[in-house]
């Protein structure tokens, strides 16, 4: 089957890598040339990925008949329901399914309409002076989120990186003043607790759950510094997480078939990859946020380990025939994302970087390129993060000793790791954290 992918990053390097597994034959779209993507593609067309009209063109001349959607500017702008009209089937959402991450006040507002468990207190705002006058009226701890997309780098939380009224009204008016996420405001109840990712795949009624994964935000070693688009992630071999029970797990779930139901009943039925994070606090699963595509990081956790072919869960989820028998390898994963040095302030771009991918497979990981480019048969880091090394093995501690052995095979004389991701002394961080607050 004939499919394009749209994006150039490592969440559709890994994607294009399942595709390409499962005999799909692939026609990229992306911004910047990824040669992992590259690799594997019959045809590929380097251009903004938001270009709706030249993605089409490019589709219809190669005679696709399927898309895969990796990031979520694409989808904001419409380009599935173009693809639709060229009769081209998608395995990504609409425009107006994308609202349940493109608008964070569409996903609270929808949640809360529903009745649908996990929700968090929430008010939105145009403009700062009614932002400030809502502060002035609460007594818990919040979190500051632009409501349009930011790429993942928006949220500033009180408590952590804002310390008072001054610091977040400062940030508010920042929002408004540079027009960041291009939306407003919108103000939510901070939630305490441990975050994880449910991933799902969805067909517009159906839901099948990947392993949950568990992302590392914070730039620096021991969970400090800025936000990012995340540092790493792991998963185990059991698909659960050390600090989460089946139970838990579960309901996580329900909400997430709770949304898909209330899209369907909205009347913009969701078609695709659904990714949830949520926190797991001692009154449940909260939702931090419902994203539109695969996580990134995430989706290198879990598309290495996938065992039925993503070709075929891609054209299920398109054409609404989605069933339960999809398969993962009981294998844990350590993903470190090797990022330019300053990422997360500012980044140093255009260094070269080399990596060797046949020492990396015999550690028992494996590679996925990400914000790189191939500059004169070099290749030369963007300002986000540039590979990902995934350790793959029957146990996390494994998993994540393979992953720091492959690092050596990435060199580039300006990068960052965060080398704690996976490590036994931060899971078991997370395990006794849980276990504080529920015997609090």
């Amino acid at each position: 089957m004939k499919v394009l992918t749209v994006g150039g990053g490592g969440r559709e390097h890994a994607a294009v890598e399942a595709l390409h597994r499962s005999g799909a034959e692939i026609y990229a779209v992306m911004k910047n040339a990824n040669p992992g993507i590259i690799a594997r593609s019959a045809g590929y067309m380097l251009c903004d990925e938001k270009d709706v009209a030249a993605v089409c063109a490019f589709a219809k001349e190669n005679g696709v008949e399927l898309a895969y959607v990796g990031p979520e500017a694409p989808l904001e702008v419409g380009i599935v329901d173009a693809l639709e009209a060229e009769g081209i089937r998608c395995a990504a959402p609409t425009k107006a399914a994308a609202r349940i991450e493109t608008s964070k006040t569409f996903m609270r507002e929808l949640v809360d309409k529903y009745g649908i468990e996990g929700n968090l207190g929430f008010a939105h705002f145009d403009n700062a002076g009614d932002a400030e006058e809502y502060l002035r009226g609460i007594d818990h701890e919040i979190v500051v989120k632009p409501v349009g997309l930011t790429g993942g780098k928006g949220v500033k939380v009180q408590g952590e990186h804002l310390h008072g009224m001054g610091d977040t009204m400062q940030y508010i008016n920042e929002i408004f003043d540079q027009n960041i996420g291009g939306a407003g405001v919108i103000l939510e109840e901070r939630a305490v607790g441990e975050e994880f990712t449910q991933m799902v795949f969805v067909d517009g009624r159906n839901i099948v759950p990947m392993p949950l994964v568990q992302d590392h935000k914070r730039a620096y070693e021991g969970d400090v510094g800025p936000n990012t688009g995340g540092m790493g992630s792991y998963t185990d071999s059991d698909h659960l997480l050390p600090f989460i029970t089946q139970g838990e797990r579960e309901q996580a779930i329900a909400i997430l078939q709770s949304i898909v139901d209330a899209m369907a009943e909205e009347g913009c039925p969701y078609r695709g990859t659904m990714y949830g994070q949520f926190m797991l606090t001692v009154n449940g699963p909260k939702i931090i946020e419902i994203n539109a595509r695969f996580g990134d990081p995430e989706a290198m956790n879990v598309l290495p380990i996938l065992e039925t072919g993503f070709t075929d869960i891609c054209w299920m989820m398109a054409t609404g025939t989605l069933s339960g028998e999809v398969r993962f390898s009981d294998k844990a994963t350590v993903c470190k994302y090797v990022v330019p040095r300053g990422y997360g302030v500012k980044s140093e771009s255009g260094h070269e970087i080399a990596v060797d991918e046949e020492s990396i497979a015999k550690c028992g990981a494996t590679v996925f390129y990400a914000n790189v480019d191939q500059r004169d048969g070099v290749l030369v880091t963007g300002t986000s993060r540039s590979v990902g090394v995934i350790g793959m093995a029957p146990t996390l501690e494994e998993a994540e000793r393979n992953c720091e052995a492959a690092l050596e095979y990435v060199k580039c004389d300006a990068i960052a790791v965060r080398h704690d991701i996976g490590t036994r002394a931060l899971v078991q961080r997370r395990v006794d954290h849980m276990r504080e607050l529920r015997s609090a």
